[in-house]
């Protein structure tokens, strides 16, 4: 390899990762305490409220929101590499809806500790990517992705009934309304305690992809090409699509439904590199977490009451998909 592309390699490493630690370092001092906007650094050191805030409050949040950010990117990267279409995103086999109706129903059934609701939400989203594997499976129309993308309408359009049956069975007065706050997506429920498990299952399923990111190019030519290249097709699939959707399920569970992430940032990563998986899923990983982190910062100070997560991400996502459509450069949706 040549030095000057070697050393611009290594450059591109290093600002991928420290990219996301300093906007994460720099959004523990955005909030709404001591003033609107920016908390100064001598007020950290002389102010115990404000230690408190940052350390026990802001940091568990950020790092979460840079998990969400990095898992539904990642993920989404994948699922439009396997699938062969740039308009796939982490929900898209069942997932997302299958964890709004496991924490609908751990809300109705089982009450509103949080820890019930995000196991029943990521056995859920688990269980709708089962379901759409095993109706794939006994699909006997088209090849394995369209087998799997119709199984994965089905699956989702299932789920979706069943949590428009549980909220109108919820009480509206108290369970319809956290039913409706949680699908909205959200951290400000985050404690350390919620990265204890969730950030295992994200570290596990990120290095999976990372470290098989070649292999998407190899499987998005088809079964038969990528077979006669001597790539295991059905196991590598299976293994992608099962990190891809442990990882989302994961954060889904603690964050609830945030929206467009998965879609518009593996776009973006694409602009920026190229359409080569092993060059633009570390870009998505990397620009996925900075764009939760800055979408979380101006939820927490836009306004006094703090906007839903899955509002901002949800609106300024369709935005830059738009602009992104718009421009003739996106030649690899042709």
């Amino acid at each position: 390899m040549d030095t000057s592309l070697r050393q611009k390699k290594q450059l591109t490493t290093v600002l991928l990762i420290l990219a996301p630690v300093v906007i994460l370092g720099i959004s523990l001092f955005i909030g709404r305490y001591p003033k609107p906007l920016f908390m100064p650094l001598e007020v950290l050191q002389t102010d115990e409220l404000a230690q408190r805030l940052v350390f026990n409050l802001r940091l568990p949040r950020l790092i979460m929101a840079l998990a969400v950010g990095m898992s539904l990117s990642a993920a989404g990267g994948v699922m439009q590499m396997l699938f062969r279409n740039p308009l796939v995103e982490p929900g898209f086999l069942g997932v997302s809806q299958g964890a709004g109706f496991g924490a609908a129903m751990a809300i109705l059934a089982l009450g509103s500790a949080p820890l019930l609701i995000e196991s029943s939400a990521a056995v859920f989203g688990i269980i709708g990517l089962a379901l759409s594997y095993f109706i794939a499976r006994r699909i006997r129309y088209g090849g394995w992705v369209l087998r799997l993308v119709l199984a994965g309408i089905a699956v989702s359009a299932f789920f979706s009934a069943g949590l428009g049956i549980l909220k109108y069975l919820a009480d509206p007065t108290s369970q319809l309304p956290e039913i409706v706050f949680w699908l909205l997506g959200g951290l400000s429920s985050v404690t350390w305690n919620d990265l204890v498990y969730v950030l295992p299952v994200v570290v596990a399923g990120l290095l999976v992809i990372l470290l098989m990111r070649w292999r998407l190019n190899l499987l998005a030519l088809g079964d038969e090409t990528a077979a006669s290249l001597g790539v295991a097709v059905k196991r590598e699939r299976l293994l992608l699509l099962t990190a891809a959707v442990l990882i989302t399920a994961a954060v889904t569970s603690v964050a609830g439904l945030i929206g467009w992430v998965g879609l518009i940032i593996p776009h973006i990563a694409r602009r920026i590199s190229s359409a080569n998986a092993a060059d633009f899923i570390p870009v998505s990983i990397s620009l996925g977490g900075i764009f939760v982190i800055l979408c979380d910062d101006i939820a927490r100070t836009l306004m006094a009451g703090e906007i839903p997560l899955g509002i901002l991400t949800s609106l300024l996502g369709a935005v830059i998909f738009l602009i992104l459509m718009m421009r003739p450069s996106m030649r690899y949706l042709k």
